[in-house]
């Protein structure tokens, strides 16, 4: 999998939700946080295409698209390039570096001390 640029993921998530989505409804999402081009959007989303992390079908005069990989498949993609060239591989260096540099809320951590105690459970 070609590994996506920061516009490209936030595309992906957007595509993500939808399913699938052709490039006036992905532009009108990313609007709603900072105005981007139509053309922009466009052009990225056929890059997104040739890089093989979007597929399209015609519709009409215009073309849907949609994501070839599903979400939890890119990211962990993504997470083990992370893991092993910036943590050697380390799996506790990186989620202590995680933890320890972000603030954490009350909720997140309940869910990491659970998901822990189930980990810990099936062994």
């Amino acid at each position: 999998m070609a590994n996506p640029t920061p516009a490209e993921l936030e595309i992906l998530r957007i595509i993500w939700s939808l399913g699938e989505a052709k490039v006036q409804a992905v532009n009108d999402e990313l609007c709603k946080t900072k105005p981007v081009g139509y053309t922009t959007t466009l052009k990225t989303m056929q890059i997104m295409e040739q890089k093989g992390l979007l597929g399209r079908k015609k519709d009409g005069k215009s073309h849907i698209y949609f994501p070839t990989a599903e979400q939890q498949d890119t990211q962990t993609t993504m997470l083990n390039r992370l893991l092993h060239s910036a943590f050697g591989g380390s799996k506790s260096k990186l989620v202590m570096q995680l933890l320890g540099s972000e603030k954490i809320s009350k909720q997140e951590l309940k869910d990491i001390k659970d998901f822990l105690a189930e980990m810990e459970s099936k062994k």
